[in-house]
């Protein structure tokens, strides 16, 4: 019979629902006498002090993006250094969710679900030749853009050679230098130009 009152007393106290860390309550998904199913989420809670920020990264970048990496994420009120520390196996919707670990002192304002952009630095190139990355460049590849001239009334194609590449920049290994101004808008429409003149 003690046995039995203990089993009956232990699943009494399984009725509780307690959080596995200390932390605010966020969310109440339940209401008082609401039945529920093993599994289902009764309430969220979270800790402001151990907060870690989730991008939504392209599935065709996100090769390039591993455990460890360096990391920024921008709350619009300051920028917090952070290092990837899990990337999800599966995609949805044509993205894949990458976890950021903040790292330092949580700044004021900082709290759960708040919209973030961040930046991943996949890879750090010293002395480089950069140009904003045109429409349709790609990695390794040759691209041709039009190159405005001296009075800035043409523009010429060039022949560029393009290296490694981001998310909105490239690296110009050779067809430019340092000072050329560059068009980088879709300009498919003058394919088969090599000059063009602006009115």
């Amino acid at each position: 019979m003690n046995t039995l009152v203990a089993l009956r007393k232990e699943k009494l106290d399984r009725l509780t629902g307690r959080a596995g860390i200390f932390g605010v309550l966020q969310l109440m998904e339940v209401e008082v006498g609401q039945l529920v199913s093993p599994g289902d989420v009764l309430a969220r809670v979270s800790d402001p002090t151990r907060l870690k920020a989730e991008l939504k990264i392209p599935e065709t970048l996100v090769n390039d993006v591993s455990v460890g990496q360096r990391a920024e994420v921008d709350t619009r009120n300051c920028v917090i250094e952070g290092r990837v520390s899990r990337i999800d196996p599966g995609a949805v919707e044509g993205t894949v969710l990458v976890d950021i670990q903040l790292l330092g002192e949580m700044p004021r304002g900082a709290r759960p679900d708040l919209s973030v952009d961040g930046t991943i630095e996949l890879e750090r190139l010293e002395d480089v030749l950069h140009v904003g990355r045109p429409i349709h460049a790609q990695e390794d590849s040759a691209i041709g853009p039009f190159r405005l001239e001296e009075y800035g009334e043409h523009a010429s194609r060039v022949q560029v050679q393009a290296g490694s590449v981001s998310v909105s920049t490239i690296e110009v290994q050779s067809g430019l230098v340092a000072g050329d101004e560059v068009i980088l808008s879709d300009m498919s429409a003058w394919d088969t130009y090599d000059r063009i003149r602006f009115d």
